[in-house]
C-alpha cells in the first residue's frame, strides 16, 4: 500500500515523503470500517503540520491531511448505518460526535495528534465517517471536513444566532473556508463582500456571486471601505482568517452586535496589538472556531444537497505529487481548494 508520512526529506527538510510498501490496514475491528481513499484536500493547517511536524502518538511519523473521502471496502460486525460501497467523507476529529467542543477532542485531531488520510486505505471508527451529499464527486467530498464545517459553524452555529437573509457577511481572502463561507452565505440570502489582493481573484468571487469585493492591497484601509458600502454600520458577520494582522480591522468592520469567527492565523501568532475595547462597548460576539462535530458536518451536508453547492476547486494533484500540492498551496496562488487524487 502506498502513504505519505511528515518527515524529513533527502534535503533535511520536513515535508511529505511517500511509502511505496506500507502494510495495508487489518480487517475493521467491530466499531470500525476500512475506506479506499479516493481523493484528499489540503488545509493551511497542513503547511503548520509541516512546519513542526505533529506525532502521531506511534512509532512511525504521522500520516498528514485531515480532509478526505472515499468508499467504504469493509464494514466492522457491529457497525450499523454503514454498509460496504458507501461514499464517505471523513471528520477533522475522530471523536467529535456532537455537543460542545472538550478539549479531549485534541487527542484525535486527523493529520496531527493521530494520523490523517493521505494513503490509499484507513481503517477508522465508524462514528468518525459521515455519508456524502449524492450531488458531490469524492474531489468535491474531500474539500469539506476542515474547511466547509469550519465556515458552517462560523456562520450557522455559533454566536448570535445564523446568519439569516439580508445580512451582510465579509470574507476575509479567497482560500478554502473563506470561499465556502461566500457560497454558504449566498445559500442562506445574505449580502457578501469578499477582500482579495488580487483583482482576478475578486472576479472570480464575483462569479460565485460577491456583492461587493475590496482589494486590501491597492485600499489598505479596507474597513473603511466597509464601513461605507454597510452605509456605516457595518457588517453582521465576519469570516476572520488573519488573526493578529487583520483583527483590528474586522473589529472595526463590524456592527453592532455582529459577530467576529476567529478562525485562522494566517498573518502569524503574536498578539494583536489592537484594543479589544470596541467589542465590549459595540457588544460583539468574538468566537474562536475549531472546525466542527460529526453532528455539525451531517447538517452541513443537508445545506450543501438541498442547495447543490459545489466546492471550488482550483486545482487537482495526483497522489505521487503531494509535495507539489503542498508547495502551490503555500504559495497563496490558489483560489478555493486544492485536491490531491488518491
Amino acid at each position: 500500500m502506498r502513504l505519505f508520512r511528515l518527515e524529513k526529506n533527502e534535503d533535511g527538510e520536513t515535508g511529505p515523503v511517500l511509502h511505496t510498501d506500507a502494510e495495508a490496514p487489518d480487517d475493521p475491528g467491530p466499531d470500525e470500517v476500512r475506506v479506499r481513499m479516493r481523493a484528499c484536500s489540503l488545509n493551511y493547517r497542513d503547511i503548520l503540520m509541516k512546519s513542526g511536524a505533529s506525532a502521531s502518538g506511534g512509532d512511525d511519523p504521522v500520516i498528514p491531511l485531515s480532509d478526505g473521502a472515499g468508499e467504504i471496502e469493509a464494514v466492522g460486525s457491529e457497525v450499523a448505518g454503514f454498509e460496504t460501497g458507501d461514499q464517505v467523507a471523513l471528520t477533522f476529529f475522530q471523536d467529535w460526535k456532537g455537543g460542545p467542543f472538550d478539549m479531549k477532542y485534541h487527542k484525535a485531531a486527523r493529520g496531527g495528534s493521530c494520523d490523517g488520510v493521505l494513503a490509499e486505505t484507513v481503517c477508522v471508527p465508524a462514528h468518525s465517517v459521515v455519508k456524502i451529499p449524492a450531488h458531490l464527486d469524492f474531489a468535491g467530498a474531500a474539500c469539506l471536513p476542515c474547511a466547509a464545517v469550519t465556515a458552517w459553524q462560523g456562520l450557522f452555529e455559533r454566536g448570535s444566532g445564523p446568519v439569516t437573509a439580508g445580512q451582510t457577511v465579509l470574507c476575509l481572502g479567497t482560500g478554502g473556508v473563506s470561499i465556502v463561507a461566500l457560497q454558504l452565505a449566498k445559500a442562506a440570502g445574505a449580502r457578501v463582500i469578499v477582500t482579495s489582493s488580487s483583482d482576478e481573484k475578486l472576479e472570480r468571487a464575483q462569479e460565485l456571486g460577491a456583492d461587493e469585493t475590496i482589494n486590501y492591497k491597492t485600499t489598505p484601509d479596507w474597513d473603511k471601505a466597509v464601513f461605507e458600502l454597510t452605509e456605516k454600520r457595518g457588517v453582521d458577520h465576519v469570516i476572520e482568517v488573519g488573526g493578529p494582522g487583520t483583527l483590528e480591522k474586522s473589529m472595526n468592520s463590524v456592527a453592532a452586535g455582529g459577530r467576529i469567527s476567529l478562525i485562522g492565523v494566517l498573518t502569524g501568532f503574536d498578539p494583536p496589538e489592537a484594543s479589544l475595547f470596541p467589542l465590549v462597548t459595540r457588544a460583539v460576539d468574538l468566537v474562536g472556531i475549531y472546525v466542527g462535530s460529526r453532528a455539525m458536518f451531517e447538517r452541513m451536508n443537508a445545506f450543501l444537497a438541498e442547495h447543490q453547492i459545489q466546492p471550488v476547486i482550483d486545482r487537482e494533484f495526483e497522489f505521487e505529487d503531494a509535495a507539489a500540492a503542498y508547495e502551490y498551496l503555500e504559495s497563496g496562488s490558489h483560489f478555493g481548494k486544492v485536491v490531491i487524487r488518491v
